[in-house]
């Protein structure tokens, strides 16, 4: 059948049965977004007009994103977007899709930086940049260094900043954790140093979700071993880049707040809080500068 055949819903429904059948999750709901996406309308509008026809051509760039996500690619790398912290982020398989539980280290940052003024901030192993960038946006006087180790994430953060109106307060940076600074005279020091780092453990990898283990980068979810690798690294190097009284603050897996404990040295650091996530889950680690 061609697209002048075929009406919104009953599109919606062929897309739907097709990822019921692959095993997604709400495919009614998802379905939904990938029609959002090829024709422009938001999902209530397509709800609510049912009748209405496909333009040309969308019904075969519908049937291309559905093939997509019922292979099991996210539905964020298909889209090529992901709202977080209010606003929306170009997200491609070179960075990991930002998460709401991300979304309390913004909340955590921001209530630390209350009372300061002009925050240099650092975000170490920044992705597509939602964090520093969510940052900016709700601190117009703030600044950020944004470091990651993949180039190709770094250039998906620099689109994400300009995007949103603060790239001329964005630095990207190729590093490996604090690299990029070594040598420099001066290093710059932050108020506050930030990071969601590759924290999976290997042994925990096979369990991840299809859409996760298969598609997102491996670096971005892991760095071997017991998963605590980068936080050692943060731990170890942050306070030779932190002005005095400054923070760390980073984010961790679902049963590694004990370990985390007690890496951290007592003649370094001040543990502020491990805060929950909204399941209940210990997820931000908040440490001031000793």
């Amino acid at each position: 059948m061609d697209a002048d055949s075929l009406s919104v819903g009953e599109v919606l429904a062929g897309a739907a049965e097709s990822l019921r059948r692959a095993g997604v999750a709400e495919p009614r709901r998802e379905a939904g977004s990938l029609l959002s996406h090829v024709t422009g309308r938001d999902r209530t509008f397509l709800l609510t007009h049912p009748e209405d026809r496909l333009a040309p051509g969308q019904l075969a760039e519908l049937r291309a994103a559905v093939a997509r996500r019922a292979a099991g690619e996210p539905l964020q790398y298909v889209t090529g977007r992901q709202d977080f912290y209010g606003l929306e982020f170009e997200v491609t398989p070179d960075v990991l899709i930002p998460r709401p539980e991300t979304e309390l280290l913004v909340e955590a940052a921001l209530g630390l930086l209350k009372e300061a003024r002009a925050p240099l901030v650092c975000d170490v192993g920044t992705g597509s940049g939602c964090i520093a960038v969510a940052l900016l946006v709700s601190r117009p006087d703030a600044r950020a260094h944004a470091l990651d180790i993949s180039p190709a994430a770094l250039a998906v953060a620099a689109r994400n900043a300009a995007r949103h109106g603060v790239g001329g307060r964005f630095t990207p940076l190729v590093s490996d954790c604090f690299d990029a600074f070594a040598g420099r005279d001066p290093a710059p020091r932050f108020d506050i140093i930030l990071s969601n780092p590759p924290y999976v453990a290997e042994r925990h990898l096979e369990g991840l979700q299809r859409e996760v283990r298969d598609h997102e980068p491996r670096v971005a979810l892991t760095p071997g071993g017991d998963g605590l690798a980068v936080i050692r690294r943060l731990l170890a190097g942050a306070p030779r880049h932190l002005a005095p009284g400054g923070h760390l603050l980073f984010e961790i897996g679902f049963d590694q707040h004990e370990r985390v404990r007690a890496l951290v040295d007592g003649d370094a650091w001040r543990l502020l809080d491990i805060h929950p996530d909204l399941q209940g889950i210990p997820r931000i680690v908040a440490l001031r500068l000793a």
